[in-house]
């Protein structure tokens, strides 16, 4: 059986994570991993392994437990296999060694729609986790009350080193019988002929069994525009990207991610690292 981690901190955004995880579960037979992380201040984490407990720790554990037990009780995640946990320790150093340690297939992590994928990417926990994470890692910014897209945008410059991670997105789009809308953003700063790119296109789909697909040159002031402007273009239900691990998604994007991409892609982003 397949697992999906989900971290949640009890908001409405880690809720919103945790609907589409249940989606995702219930229709593929996975089982879900939520887990909370509680991070104490040292000098009070110290008291843990004491003799006596501090009250306040006691206190904060105590409240996070009934906290998961109110969640795991909520409708969407009836007959479901729901495994909780919580751990005293950094949030994204947790959620990485949990992840490991229990094989987890895919992460979902929630984010606030108002600051956009650039609070939560840059210098964050999400960041730590996209760019460490060995598992793909799913933002979600908004609810979905029926998850099942149907169309994947893949944005690449489809270079040898994308061919492994690939085959995971690849792997993930059947799953969902998905059309993959692989995308090359051209712009005045990366330019490429189109008999060039459509070459470079090709010659990287030659390596794979990919039936249900499209391949697309998409022309744009800048790659985060252009992204958004594709995916919007043929409404994408899903923006799937890979990262190297040394820089999180500086990679693919030129300095850090746009106010463009944060503010006007709502749509879920999936990104598997390199």
């Amino acid at each position: 059986m397949k697992k999906i981690l989900v971290p949640t901190d009890f908001s409405t955004q880690a809720e919103n994570a945790l609907k589409v995880a249940a989606q995702i579960a219930r229709d593929n037979n996975f089982e879900i991993h939520l887990l909370h992380m509680l991070e104490i201040p040292s000098q009070m984490n110290d008291a843990i392994t004491g003799a006596t407990p501090i009250p306040e720790i006691m206190l904060f554990i105590q409240k996070a437990k009934e906290n998961m037990q109110y969640i795991k009780e909520k409708n969407f995640l009836k007959e479901l296999t729901v495994i909780d946990s919580i751990k005293i320790e950094k949030a994204s150093q947790g959620i990485l060694s949990y992840s490991k340690e229990h094989n987890i297939d895919l992460i979902l992590m929630g984010s606030n729609g108002t600051s956009g994928i650039e609070e939560i990417i840059i210098g964050s926990n999400t960041e730590k986790v996209v760019r460490l994470s060995s598992a793909p890692v799913m933002v979600i910014k908004e609810e979905i009350t029926e998850f099942n897209p149907k169309n994947i945008v893949f944005a690449s410059d489809f270079s040898e080193e994308i061919k492994k991670p690939f085959q995971k997105i690849l792997d993930f789009a059947n799953t969902f019988d998905a059309k993959l809308h692989l995308a090359t953003i051209c712009t005045p700063n990366s330019f490429k002929t189109t008999a060039l790119t459509e070459k470079i296109m090709q010659k990287f789909i030659s390596n794979f069994d990919i039936k249900n697909y499209s391949t697309n040159i998409y022309n744009d002031t800048n790659i985060e525009k252009g992204i958004i402007n594709f995916s919007n273009s043929i409404n994408a239900d899903l923006i799937s990207l890979c990262t190297h691990g040394r820089t999180g998604l500086s990679h693919f994007f030129t300095g850090s991610i746009s106010e463009d991409l944060a503010n006007h892609a709502s749509k879920p982003l999936l990104v598997f690292k390199i």
